[in-house]
Order: structure tokens, then sequence, then C-alpha cells
């Protein structure tokens, strides 16, 4: 095996070239400014030229190490899956899932029992996130995004896809202003889903209202919400009406706790994909809690449910 560098220092390198900063990447590493610095000698020893250069007070790469780095971030990561690989059989009873809050209370932690009952030796843990996990870091191994696919570098299956339908309590079909028609939307409030998707292809309220021909409505008034699950619970409330994704509105349609007042769906350009790096692919748990996923999608997007109340 060839000699290599100590891997202290090629970590405390990786992080000062990211920071361009000594005091920095000591933060992050949560060492001395001068344990980084004695680290970076280190290596500049080993290797026998600098990686370092200071210019005008600021601290820059030589071309040398620029060009490194690409590589040694993929070796770091290849790194990180093999003791992941090595540790497989120590962690094979449990399943670490990634999900939005709202997937999660909303679809998946409903319908798991089901997993147990089948796979009673897999533990899932469920983390609940808005921010994309980063399987290089987080101790993940599959996770279940909601967006247009291609995530470049991990292993991709499209699960299910999804519609955005307005719902609302069966109370609001009845009583001094019921709904029966789009244009009575003039009497009820309108409840927002402010969540963070970046979906272009998702309708707003004013989008819908105008596709609807609705006139004399403000698509603007109304609470909004941040999740889209807590816009369902207000819709389930019979706070307003919602524009709702289907599938996470799905399980209280069935239960009649809403009902869609008018057939107007729109598809999202989004779906909802199972990614995971490529070295859980071998995994026992993932393989059958991906094979478990999929017969649930099956079922839920055969749902006779997903019907007008009208």
């Amino acid at each position: 095996m060839k000699r290599l560098p100590p891997l202290n220092a090629l970590r405390v390198f990786e992080a000062a070239a990211r920071h361009l900063s000594f005091t920095k990447a000591a933060e992050e590493l949560h060492v001395t400014p001068g344990a980084v610095s004695q680290q970076i000698k280190a290596l500049e020893e080993f290797i026998g030229t600098p990686v370092f250069r200071r210019h005008k007070r600021a601290l820059l790469l030589t071309d040398e190490a620029q060009a490194s780095l690409p590589v040694l971030r993929e070796g770091f990561d290849k790194l990180a899956d093999a003791a992941r690989l090595l540790a497989a059989r120590a962690d094979s009873g449990r399943l670490t899932v990634s999900a939005a809050p709202s997937l999660a209370a909303k679809w998946l932690v409903p319908r798991l029992d089901r997993f147990h009952e089948r796979h009673p030796d897999i533990d899932v843990w469920i983390s609940a996130d808005m921010e994309v996990v980063d399987f290089s870091i987080d101790d993940v191994d599959v996770a279940i995004r909601y967006g247009p696919g291609g995530y470049a570098g991990l292993v991709v299956e499209h699960l299910m896809t999804e519609t955005i339908v307005p719902v609302c309590s069966p109370r609001l079909l009845t009583g001094e202003h019921p709904l029966k028609t789009p244009q009575d939307l003039v009497h009820h409030t309108l409840l927002h889903d402010g969540s963070p998707d970046k979906d272009d292809s998702s309708p707003t309220w004013p989008m819908w209202l105008k596709a609807a021909g609705v006139k004399g409505v403000d698509g603007a008034r109304g609470p909004k919400f941040n999740q889209s699950s807590l816009v369902i619970e207000a819709a389930v409330a019979g706070r307003g009406v919602a524009l709702a994704k289907s599938q996470l509105a799905l399980a209280d349609l069935e239960a009649a706790r809403l009902v869609i007042p008018f057939d107007m769906t729109t598809p999202s350009a989004f779906a909802y994909y199972i990614v995971h790096p490529a070295s859980r692919s071998s995994s026992p748990a993932v393989k059958a809690f991906k094979a478990w996923l999929h017969e649930e999608a099956e079922a839920s997007s055969g749902s006779p449910s997903l019907t007008a109340a009208n």
C-alpha cells in the first residue's frame, strides 16, 4: 500500500481550504487555530510543498492544492461509504429515513404499522426535517424527496405522483353559504399552503381562481401556513378551503374529515422519489423498506377518495 499523508491532516486541510480560514476551520473542527496550523504544516512537510499562500492578508490555495480538492472530497465520501458498509451488520436492525415533516406526518407515519408487522426486526427511525439530507455527513439510510427528480450521485426511484386539489370540511357543504360551485368561495376563507417546495406548477389561489373563471374573490386573502400538513389540519378544522397535495390529504379524505367540493385537479410537475447512496443498495433493510414504500404508493394512487363530493 502506498504511504498516505496523515488522515487528520487531510481532514484539517479540507476544512481550511473550504473556508479559506484557519480560524473558521478551527471552529468547525472544535480545535484551536494553532492546532490547524500545525496539521497544515505537517501535511506540507509530508508532501514537500506548500498548500496555501498569502496574498494581501488573504489566504489562498496553491494551484496544485485547488486541483486536489475535488479528488480529496470524493475520497472522504468513499471512506464514509466504506465505514457505513463496515457498520452495516451492527446496524442491520435499524433504518433511518429522512422525509419532510408534512409527508412524514400525513403519509408515512400512519402507514408504518404495516411495515412493522411485516418486518418486526427492523426499527424505523424517522428524521423529519425541512432541510435536504446530505448523505455524506448525515446518518441517514434512505430519504423520500418531493421535487423534480434528477438527484445527481444518488440512486433514485420514482415513488408516486402528486396532484393539487381543493379540500374543505364536509360542514362547509351545508349551512348558510353552502359550497357547491367555485363561485361560492366568495363566502369562504381561503387557506394558503406556503411550504417552500419551489414548485411553479403548483397553483396558488389567484392562479386557481383565474383558471376556474371565478370573479369577485380576492385570492390573496386568508391565512398562510409554512407546512402542507398545517394547511390540511386547518381545513379539517373547518377554517376554510385549502389547495392541498392530494397524497397528503388522502387519509383525511378517506376518513371523511375532508371532502373535495368541486372537481378541479391540477397535476404537479413535482413527484415523490426514494433516494439513497449506492452504498446502501445492498442493505436488506433498505431493500425491504423500498419494496414496501412502492406497495403503499401504488395502493394510495388508486384510492377512490380523490373524487369531488358534488
